[in-house]
């Protein structure tokens, strides 16, 4: 059963007038974001086998505060078309590069990324799909379950939401641990 984590760029920077979408840091609330999630997905058992993620600076920032939490071999990958794209090749990438993972972490970008969770999701928990559809603040992680066997058969509104984490939640009962301690 296939294990699909949307995962939301952390907060980005506006700091800098002028300066190409694409190329955007992230700022110092994204920068806590970001290993705050790694520490999260790991403590839930939530490791990717393979991560596909937007060419996007913030996207890329964001993945490297993950990493330092997943501690596990995994095959990553940067992909163009998740940057300024709709849900439609939100759902190509996804078919296209899930292979034989059985968990595949999507580092992307809103409105898209909410778009595609909001497509994909057909059961589960209620409340989880309303705040989906409502809301998808930055750093924000929702896991979906498919039956299928291969990720090119997903179909949507064919997944259940089993979570939904927003950073906001985490930082109430993070600890303050950091890797290794």
């Amino acid at each position: 059963m296939p294990r699909l984590l949307l995962l939301r760029h952390a907060k980005s920077s506006w700091d800098v007038p002028g300066l190409n979408d694409h190329d955007r840091p992230l700022n110092s609330r994204g920068r806590h974001a970001a290993p705050l999630m790694g520490r999260h997905i790991a403590a839930h058992a939530l490791l990717p086998e393979r991560i596909v993620c937007s060419t996007a600076r913030r996207t890329r920032e964001t993945l490297a505060g993950l990493l330092p939490y997943l501690d596990r071999e995994m095959d990553i990958r940067l992909s163009r078309d998740l940057y300024d794209s709709g849900p439609a090749d939100y759902i190509d990438v996804i078919r296209a590069f899930g292979g034989t993972a059985r968990v595949l972490l999507i580092i992307g970008h809103n409105p898209t990324l909410q778009e595609t969770a909001v497509e994909l999701v057909g059961t589960g928990n209620p409340a989880l799909i309303d705040t989906i559809a409502t809301e998808y603040p930055t750093a924000s992680l929702a896991v979906i379950d498919f039956p299928e066997k291969k990720w090119s058969e997903i179909t949507p509104h064919g997944g259940r939401i089993v979570a939904f984490f927003q950073p906001r939640e985490l930082e109430a009962v993070d600890s303050g641990n950091s890797p290794g301690g």
